[in-house]
């Protein structure tokens, strides 16, 4: 059945080429077998003998396969044509419907050209590349399926991402309100969380859209809501779906394996001082430690301890962001926004 359903679209390409149209509705290039040449439809050189001439898709298929540009039609100088477009096209499309990401020799053999050949085209064609066209288009089935009601966890599987850390830019946290809206409590927006138990006792979860955006720890279920409600106290709060527990266990077992290397998104607002200061609390490494006039010095600004201490204070998201890890100048604990032993009971398990 293949093999007719083959013959029948040669047959049609055949006749094009005997009656010189340009446009059939099917894209393509033949060659000729006796003189090594290939062709486009149209093309006003004698018409070649049957049994010769075989067909292409694209200029680039033929001429790996060791054919010359016809002189007259110039095929090779017409690459971005409308049939030339026709293959980006359908390369969108591709990179439209999959939910996995299509690498760059995949999608160039489907065109038929190299794989460097058809990056340049596509960027020229479309402006952006091929990887950054998959991206867009994952980012915006994501959106997407989060206005229509979808669970955060759901969305983030559903739409092509392989991890909850994978649907959000690692390097660029950033927050889904806006810094006003912030400051008012979250009015307007929707947080939704979960709670759960470990060795430091109840562990609440909360995120929006963009990802986590407090992780508090306290001595009760009840305690560590409480404190929710707190900071965001206009935002409407609610209790995740079970497939957010996915994030909850996230964090659990980050706190029980604070080693193994954790990239959950994170949602965090603060001054332009406090991003620094968390930015570079994030690069202390679990066993190690450091001091507040360190970080300060670290940033280029050694007066302010005080303020780097203030901004510890600040964190909303317990351990994520390791607070727990700077110590005073002399090595002692400090003070800690969870209490001064919940920080021991971390920087413990750390050291083992």
């Amino acid at each position: 059945m293949k093999t007719n359903n083959m013959s029948t679209r040669d047959e049609k390409r055949w006749q094009a080429i005997v009656s010189r149209e340009l446009e059939i509705g099917d894209p393509f290039f033949y060659g000729v077998l006796t003189t090594g040449i290939y062709c486009r439809p149209g093309c006003s050189a004698r018409s070649p003998n049957r049994e010769n001439v075989v067909f292409f898709e694209t200029p680039g298929e033929a001429e790996q396969q060791g054919y010359r540009p016809c002189r007259k039609c110039r095929p090779d100088q017409q690459r971005v044509s409308q049939d030339r477009e026709t293959l980006i096209i359908k390369a969108c499309r591709r990179l439209e419907r999959e939910r996995s990401p299509v690498s760059l020799e995949a999608l160039a053999e489907q065109a038929g050209l190299s794989p460097s050949y058809f990056h340049r085209l596509f960027k020229k064609i479309v402006g952006i590349t091929p990887r950054q066209y998959y991206l867009k288009h994952r980012s915006d089935r994501f959106r997407h399926m989060l206005a229509d009601g979808s669970a955060v966890a759901e969305a983030i599987y559903s739409a092509g991402f392989e991890s909850l850390s994978g649907a959000y830019n690692r390097n660029d946290d950033r927050l889904a309100m806006t810094p006003k809206n912030y400051r008012k409590g979250a009015e307007g927006m929707q947080i939704v969380y979960g709670t759960a138990t470990c060795y430091l006792g109840s562990v609440l979860v909360a995120a929006t859209v963009r990802g986590v955006c407090a992780v508090e720890l306290g001595d009760s279920e009840e305690q560590v809501y409480a404190n929710l409600c707190s900071m965001f106290p206009k935002a409407s709060l609610d209790r995740g779906a079970p497939q957010f527990q996915k994030l909850v266990k996230a964090v659990i077992h980050h706190l029980d394996n604070p080693f193994e290397r954790c990239e959950l998104p994170l949602d965090i607002q603060g001054t332009s001082f406090q991003q620094k200061v968390w930015s570079a609390l994030r690069t202390i490494e679990p066993g190690n430690t450091s001091s507040y006039s360190e970080i300060a010095g670290q940033l280029g600004t050694p007066a302010a301890v005080r303020a780097v201490a203030g901004a510890c204070a600040a964190n909303r998201i317990a351990v994520l962001i390791p607070c727990h890890r700077v110590l005073t100048k002399d090595k002692n604990i400090s003070g800690y926004r969870w209490g001064k032993q919940r920080k021991k009971l971390l920087l413990d398990k750390e050291k083992k």
